[in-house]
C-alpha cells in the first residue's frame, strides 16, 4: 500500500532520496525532476517486492531498512547475491533495457522503500552525464564484488565468511569508535551468500568472535579492524 505523508513528511522523504550516493553532486534541478513522480511504501520483513521475470516500470530506491537481491542455482538452491541498505537502489537494468527483471529482491527487516518510473530514470541518465557515470561505477562495483566472491569460492570456509563480511563492510559498513558495523543478518542469510552451510557459518563467526576480529551485539555486527580481517583471507 502506497504511504501518505504530509507536506512536512513528503520533503523528508524526498531528502533521503536525494541523498542517496547515486544523487549526490548532480544538479538539483535534474534530481528534483527525476523524482517528482517518487512513490514510497512500507513494507515488513520476508516480503518480495520484485519478481524475476516481471517488467521494470520502476527503479527503487531504499530510504530505511535492508533488502537481498535472490536467485536460483540450477538445482534449485536459493543462492544471495547482494544484500542493499539505505540509499542503494535496484531495478536498474531492467528500466533500462526494457527486459524482465532477472533476479528476486526480497525485504530483510521492515522496509520502506520509493519508486521512481523508469522513464523519469532513464531521461536523468539522457540528460545528466554525470549520471551515467554514477550508473556505470555502480555496476562496476557489483561486478567488482561478484568476481571476488567467485575467486573465494575454492577457498577455505573461515576465507568465504570473512570475505562476506567485508562485502558488506565495503557496501553498507558504518565508521564507529570501536570500529565498522553491518548488520548481524541470519545465519541463513550469510549462508547463501558465501555458499557455505549454516553450520559452517555459525562455527565460523564463533572463532572470528574468540579472535576478537568481529563483536556481535543484537542487530549489530562490529569488525574492529577491517585490515585483520582481510588478512586471515587465505
Amino acid at each position: 500500500m502506497e504511504d501518505r505523508y504530509s507536506p512536512q513528511e513528503m520533503n523528508h522523504v524526498n531528502e533521503l532520496i536525494c541523498s542517496a550516493p547515486f544523487f549526490t553532486g548532480l544538479p538539483e534541478g535534474s534530481v528534483e525532476k527525476a523524482t517528482a513522480h517518487v512513490v514510497t511504501r512500507g513494507h515488513p520483513a520476508n516480503r518480495v517486492i520484485l519478481l524475476e521475470n516481471d517488467w521494470g516500470g520502476s527503479v527503487y530506491f531504499i530510504l530505511e531498512g535492508w533488502a537481498k537481491i535472490r536467485t536460483y542455482n540450477l538445482d534449485g538452491k536459493e543462492v544471495t547475491l547482494n544484500i542493499l541498505g539505505k540509499g542503494e537502489l535496484f531495478g536498474e537494468m531492467a528500466a533500462l533495457d526494457e527486459v524482465p527483471r532477472s533476479t528476486d529482491v526480497i525485504t530483510l527487516t521492515p522496509t520502506t522503500i520509493g519508486s521512481v518510473p523508469a522513464q523519469d530514470f532513464v531521461q536523468l541518465i539522457h540528460s545528466e552525464p554525470l549520471a551515467g557515470v554514477r550508473l556505470a561505477q555502480l555496476m562496476a562495483k557489483r561486478l567488482r564484488q561478484v568476481n571476488r566472491r567467485l575467486r573465494l569460492r575454492e577457498s577455505d570456509s573461515v576465507s568465504r565468511v570473512a570475505d562476506t563480511l567485508l562485502f558488506l563492510a565495503e557496501s553498507q559498513g558504518k565508521t564507529r569508535q570501536q570500529g565498522t558495523e553491518i548488520p548481524n543478518l541470519p545465519h541463513r542469510e550469510l549462508s547463501s551468500l558465501s555458499g557455505l552451510a549454516r553450520e559452517t557459518v555459525t562455527r565460523v563467526l564463533t572463532k572470528l568472535e574468540k579472535k576478537a576480529l568481529i563483536k556481535r551485539d543484537h542487530d549489530i555486527l562490529c569488525i574492529p579492524d577491517l585490515q585483520a580481517l582481510e588478512r586471515i583471507i587465505a
